[in-house]
């Protein structure tokens, strides 16, 4: 069964809390302050779509397809994105609440975070190589087994990054920061 065609659209100010957004493919539409919270968003496909002052908190994301989507300004808490669909899976997160999200076993190479809370959210053998963490809160966040190859860290804080559990080569992190690759020693660097 093909799911409908929706393409250019604007969404505005929706609260799809009672009534769901139609089971379709979304291409090159944009969301305005929707209200997406708990919603069920499985098996729709969101393809160069964008979500600007949305609530998508604690919605189903089983086999959602987020190819090309940026977010910014949402609130995104408790999102199980290892549940999307791999195919083409890409998005951008500005000024974004993520807490409490989970992107493991993602392949995110070059994902930008720009200005992102992402407090206890958890990065489990995910591939983040050459991903951009600019300005983001990192406190709590678990790096377990992923890929940071060439990632930038260099002007995110509260991180703990274990270099020992993750592929770090030529990841760049701030001297000021720096002391979140340590915190396993119970070391204090001054």
């Amino acid at each position: 069964m093909n799911n409908a065609f929706v393409a250019d659209q604007i969404f505005e100010k929706k609260d799809y809390t009672e009534k769901p957004l139609a089971v379709a493919d979304y291409d090159a539409c944009t969301f305005i302050n929707c209200n997406f919270s708990g919603s069920d968003l499985s098996n729709i496909n969101f393809s160069e779509c964008e979500f600007q002052g949305c609530n998508l908190s604690m919605s189903k994301l089983a086999k959602t397809g987020i190819k090309d989507v940026k977010f910014t300004n949402c609130k995104l808490l408790g999102l199980h994105f290892q549940d999307c669909s791999d195919f083409l899976f890409a998005a951008t997160f500005e000024d974004c609440i993520l807490n409490l999200s989970s992107f493991c076993n993602r392949k995110m190479k070059k994902t930008i975070f720009r200005n992102c809370t992402m407090h206890e959210t958890e990065f489990a053998e995910t591939d983040l190589t050459n991903a951009v963490f600019d300005n983001c809160d990192l406190a709590n966040a678990s790096f377990l087994h992923s890929i940071l190859e060439k990632a930038d860290f260099r002007t995110s804080y509260n991180y703990s990054i274990d270099p020992e559990r993750n592929k770090m080569k030529k990841a760049k992190f701030s001297k000021e920061n720096v002391a979140g690759l340590l915190d396993k020693y119970d070391i204090e660097v001054e």
